[in-house]
């Protein structure tokens, strides 16, 4: 039945139409929920009619781009029927900036300057503003909040993405083509080019502007022979432009040397796109005063009249030989587009390159000529849709690779598992298995694929069910999903053990941690058994305390799954404030003393996994008549002291670390084998004749 759930379209939403009733009173009227597109029209009362003004919308039901902490911000928007925003308010957010340190104040400061302002603006962040917005044209600068530069990026591309999409399908904008239902990129088709072949047939696209023709754009206005050099040298260049849309692998990998196109190829997510762009002569794309990683000013991006937002890699990427094509430049620079924007491959790129003048000295007339070139993608290169692509889907199809690897680890954790006969033979070939698996597990699960399972996707799960909302947003993390899919399974095989012991990545690396311990000779803790059971409990308690609060005080639940160190260092990699990181680490000093430490006494996620683990087939781990009665070699050998005196094991304290399995079957180490070994060893002793 829950997954019956989450196969049900991705509505993440909180906001329902009273709650939306309460914000916007009369002389609004809120409409019903849009069927197909997650908005909520927006209606003003008129003596005759109820005119449409405008919808509102949450950004995360539309544009769920993870924030610094692995979580997204979800926003509350409104846009008239023009594209101008209405308003902008905060629902929740999880940004470490904003609930430890600044506090949530300067964030609402910040989305509050996007009231008026419209979609078809080129929007950028600027730091050091003073809380002043600057408008001029078609760009706008908002003034970001300092120590907070990540945050607020990612915020201002889930205000746009999500209101681009709402745009598109109610607001006809791009000729209201269903933003989901973009090209993709063709990661198979690799051609072979030098570089100036593809300048010559065009996939990489080159604009000289001479001085003469800069003039000519400001003729007849007072920007008029303002340049001294362009009227003295009309014919020399004003710029010589190349742009390469290098995240192409047909275009980037004959552009660039394989160590750059690697580099670059690690710095993009799946569905990001890239655009290289060189220049030299008088005008530098790449401007004295240009910050690093921040949205350029000399060149913009539109496709259908629209805004896209290019961000700075701050990559320094060494081009091919030129083969020819004499290029010389003078500035290079490598531009990101995130998936989340909507950039279509198979639409023309329209790139705008702004030249201003100043007449005048105290306060200088500003004055502005855009020049505007465009570049098409040869079909080739791209596949276009043939049906419904919802965004979720796309993240799977983008994600294959790693979606791959991870379902062939499970398999071959299970057949492990299933044949753990073989498994255990050898004590040495078990011991290498296992830390190569905890290995994959730490570092690709946990650090590279972002598949740490926590508390929270049972907190998550309870609020939607109680709020009456649908859990297909976990389709937008296949991870989980496939995670979860499999710890279902081997919970009613195994129990809890499977993911506790061999697939959570903060236990693999405490594991690691207790294994660095032994090696520098810490002493290691062993409770008594009565201490033991009573530290067992709290996780138990910690598990009840979290999910009531989930019923009663929701705001409570984001502070108590802090419990979990699973965001400080497996997600964040230990890049957060230090109170967050202390604790993960003491933690895992902890785990050098008493092995595991937070796993066994601390760890709600473990304990909701121990209670659904009763429901488990197997009793898996083999047991002798000896065992426990006289034998009591595994219960001491047990780290997780998971074993009772009379033998028995305790699976909801049991992490499947095998080691009483791989006694089992050792005569070398278990005493009724080595028993009966020692008795195979006599020989009788016959009596000699007389």
């Amino acid at each position: 039945m829950w997954w019956l759930l989450i196969a049900c379209p991705a509505l993440a939403g909180v906001m329902t139409r009273d709650a939306l009733v309460e914000r916007y009173p009369v002389p609004y009227i809120v409409g019903e929920k849009d069927a197909a597109t997650p908005v909520w029209p927006i209606f003003q009362q008129d003596a005759t009619e109820n005119r449409l003004i405008g919808y509102v919308f949450e950004s995360i039901d539309l544009a769920p781009i993870p924030g610094f902490s692995g979580v997204p911000v979800n926003l509350l928007i409104a846009i008239d029927t023009k594209g101008s925003f209405l308003d902008v308010r905060v629902l929740s957010q999880h940004e470490p900036v904003f609930l430890d340190g600044l506090g949530e104040g300067p964030l609402t400061s910040f989305v509050s300057q996007y009231k008026s302002l419209s979609l078809k603006q080129n929007i950028r962040i600027v730091t050091g503003g003073n809380g002043v917005r600057n408008v001029s044209g078609d760009t706008v600068h908002l003034d970001g909040v300092s120590k907070a530069t990540a945050s607020v990026r990612i915020i201002n591309q889930t205000i746009l993405s999500s209101a681009l999409k709402v745009a598109r399908k109610k607001l006809g904008f791009a000729e209201g083509r269903d933003p989901e239902l973009i090209a993709r990129i063709r990661p198979d088709v690799s051609e072979s080019h030098t570089i100036k072949a593809l300048i010559d047939t065009g996939l990489i696209k080159h604009v000289v502007l001479s001085n003469a023709d800069i003039e000519k754009k400001f003729s007849g206005s007072n920007g008029s022979g303002l340049d001294a050099d362009a009227v003295a040298h009309p014919k020399d260049a004003f710029i010589d432009l190349y742009l390469a849309y290098v995240s192409v692998p047909s275009i980037g990998r004959n552009l660039l040397h394989e160590s750059a196109w690697n580099k670059l190829k690690d710095r993009l997510e799946p569905g990001d796109q890239a655009i290289l762009v060189m220049s030299k002569g008088r005008y530098s794309i790449i401007g004295d005063d240009f910050i690093r990683g921040t949205a350029p000013d000399r060149i913009a991006l539109k496709q259908d009249q629209l805004p896209i937002e290019m961000r700075d890699l701050n990559l320094d990427l060494a081009l091919k030989e030129d083969q020819g094509a004499g290029l010389g430049m003078e500035s290079i620079a490598v531009f990101r587009i995130i998936s989340q924007a909507g950039l279509d491959p198979s639409r023309p790129l329209d790139f705008v390159l702004p030249v201003t003048r100043y007449k005048g000295i105290v306060y200088p007339e500003k004055i502005s000529r855009d020049f505007i070139f465009s570049f098409s993608l040869p079909a080739r290169f791209y596949t276009v849709p043939e049906g419904d692509n919802k965004s979720w889907g796309g993240i799977w199809h983008d994600r294959w690779g790693e979606i791959a690897i991870l379902v062939i680890g499970l398999a071959i954790l299970s057949l492990a598992l299933a044949l753990q006969k073989r498994l255990v033979a050898q004590q040495r070939r078990f011991a290498i298995f296992r830390n190569i698996y905890l290995l994959f597990t730490l570092f690709f699960i946990g650090w590279y694929a972002q598949g740490q399972l926590s508390i929270v996707n049972f907190t998550s799960v309870l609020q939607a069910l109680i709020a009456g909302r649908s859990l297909g947003f976990f389709l937008y993390d296949p991870m989980t999903v496939t995670l979860s899919v499999f710890v279902c399974i081997s919970l009613v095989i195994w129990g809890r053990g499977t993911f506790c012991g061999w697939l959570c990545p903060f236990g693999a690396l405490q594991e690691f941690t207790a294994k660095i311990g032994k090696l520098l000779k810490i002493p290691q803790i062993r409770l008594k058994p009565k201490t033991d059971q009573r530290l067992k409990g709290i996780k138990y308690l910690v598990l009840a305390g979290v999910l009531v609060s989930t019923f009663f005080a929701p705001d409570l639940t984001d502070k108590l799954v802090e419990v979990e160190p699973f965001k400080t260092a497996i997600t964040l990699n230990f890049v957060r404030s230090w109170p967050f990181v202390a604790y993960a680490l003491g933690l895992l000093v902890a785990s050098m003393f008493v092995y595991k430490f937070f796993c066994r006494f601390l760890c709600p996620y473990g304990a909701g996994l121990a209670l659904l683990g009763r429901f488990r087939i197997l009793d898996w781990i083999p047991r002798r008549k000896e065992c426990g009665t006289p034998c009591q070699t595994c219960r001491y050998q047990c780290a997780y002291q998971a074993i009772t005196p009379d033998g028995k094991v305790h699976y909801d304290e049991c992490f499947q670390c095998m080691e009483c399995v791989v006694i089992y079957a050792s005569d070398e180490r278990c005493a009724p084998l080595m028993l009966e070994k020692k008795r195979a060893r006599i020989i009788p002793i016959q009596d000699e004749p007389i």
